[in-house]
């Protein structure tokens, strides 16, 4: 029972949640009086019945936030009542309240939904911190909600997805780049979507009804790289055995997307400077200058600013290129954008493998916010892509992540936690997992000590390993 009942010390603790109603369920009258006492010193509203039925009843009959029931009823137990409470009604809480010795019991309860579980006999404080508990609890489930529809509602931008401050800022300078017809190169790591912004230039542009042809410069081998892009006349080298036109030939009228072009060899680029200079060349193996009509579109993971000063790229073509340059951040500068990203992807290969209403538990996109991204987009779109289809049932959890996302230690990576953009909740997530993994290695894994460590209670900390994703048994829990 409360053992401080007669004095209802709570009146000193109104509660945020004042005015949300709770449902006390306790076949002792002076424990159900001082409960119900306590809650309403604190500023909640109560209702209370001495028996399972009775509580189910009311239940069926009120509107309740929150419901507090024994274990050992009358009528009906406990376990009959959460799980009627939970039939009808999913998302409202339950803490049950438990002997000692009915600790198995109580770990059954958290199985069938019940939020967590305290023992008699307890002091009011401890009821109204477990409560307070459960209200921030609730509140960061609603702002998860109301993040997944954000993230449902959002617009693509022309297949860019991105809501943070300086994708934001990329989205405008497209807009204005697609209006012109000049020069314009894409600086990025691999992975971060060049070739997505230049789809989107073309497609906002005036020549989007014109051709546009794409090279990769690094993919083609240098010798094969000047007849790819000039084309060649029948004869011009061994193999040759017809005239054939090349990409910018392809591309008159329209755009050429050259990506990877700081892997040009430095002949070529005189060349293409040629190009861009006089709007003429001439195939390989002739001599007829042909005139085009090209708007051209660059990109590059290379700094060529230092590969001007190595001597690997000319400084004139350099400056011809860099006319509109767009930096393109990597995506460890705004992981804001992961949870949108993950959402997109899991979206796609849920489809593609069968997969329908795939959700990911917030400790897996705990992992997935916190992990840095050598790959950027590609790699997170290939760990999303592994998740989906090593995940069993509906739900991808930490276990179906790279080992490499699953090795992450949030705590010693200061720019996920001390990034301004990301949610809060994001963050609080993070830190928890890190308090939880850091007091299991203090007390060598045992479970009972590290609840106390931690300050929370057994049923707490049963919820919380599984949350997060740690490897937990019951028997651990009833020691």
């Amino acid at each position: 029972m409360l053992k401080d009942q007669e004095g209802c010390r709570a009146d000193e603790k109104m509660s945020a949640n004042k005015g949300a109603q709770i449902l006390v369920i306790e076949d002792e009258l002076s424990v159900r009086l001082g409960i119900s006492c306590t809650l309403e010193k604190a500023g909640y509203g109560t209702a209370t019945a001495e028996n399972g039925i009775e509580g189910i009843q009311l239940f069926d009959k009120g509107s309740f936030d929150l419901v507090i029931s024994d274990l050992m009823l009358p009528g009906a137990d406990g376990i009959e009542v959460l799980k009627s409470i939970k039939q009808k009604a999913p998302d409202t809480g339950v803490i049950m309240i438990t002997a000692f010795a009915d600790v198995k019991t109580a770990v059954e309860a958290m199985k069938e939904g019940a939020y967590d579980y305290i023992s008699k006999p307890f002091q009011s404080d401890e009821l109204l911190i477990v409560i307070d508990r459960y209200f921030k609890h609730k509140g960061l489930e609603l702002e998860n909600i109301r993040l997944r529809e954000e993230i449902r509602d959002y617009k693509h931008f022309q297949n860019i997805i991105g809501k943070s401050p300086v994708m934001q800022g990329i989205f405008e300078k497209i807009e204005v780049i697609a209006k012109t017809d000049s020069s314009m190169i894409i600086y990025g790591e691999s992975g971060t979507g060049k070739e997505l912004v230049a789809n989107a230039i073309y497609n906002l542009g005036p020549r989007r009804d014109k051709p546009f042809i794409k090279i990769n410069c690094a993919a083609i081998p240098e010798n094969l790289l000047e007849s790819e892009l000039f084309g060649h006349e029948k004869g011009a080298f061994t193999g040759a055995v017809q005239r054939r036109k090349g990409k910018l030939e392809a591309a008159n009228g329209g755009v050429l997307f050259l990506d990877e072009v700081g892997d040009i060899p430095l002949v070529l680029q005189a060349k293409l400077l040629r190009v861009l200079e006089e709007h003429t060349f001439e195939r390989v193996g002739g001599n007829e200058p042909i005139s085009i009509d090209v708007a051209t579109i660059y990109a590059t993971g290379r700094n060529l600013k230092e590969e001007v000063r190595a001597g690997r790229f000319r400084e004139d073509l350099y400056y011809r290129m860099n006319i509109l340059p767009l930096v393109l951040p990597p995506l460890r500068e705004r992981k804001e954008d992961i949870p949108l990203l993950v959402e997109h992807f899991v979206g796609i290969f849920s489809k593609e493998k069968r997969k329908d209403e795939l959700t990911v538990t917030p400790a897996a996109m705990t992992m997935l916010t916190a992990y840095d991204y050598p790959g950027n987009i590609r790699e997170l779109k290939h760990a999303v892509e592994m998740a989906v289809t090593f995940c069993a049932g509906n739900v991808i959890e930490p276990c179906c992540l790279p080992v490499e996302l699953q090795n992450v230690k949030i705590a010693e990576n200061p720019q996920f936690l001390a990034c301004s953009n990301l949610p809060v909740t994001e963050k609080v997530k993070a830190f928890e997992r890190e308090l939880i993994s850091r007091a299991l290695g203090e007390t060598g894994g045992r479970k009972i000590e590290t609840a106390k460590k931690l300050g929370i209670s057994r049923g707490t900390l049963w919820r919380k390993l599984k949350e997060h994703g740690f490897p937990v048994s019951e028997s651990e829990m009833e020691e």
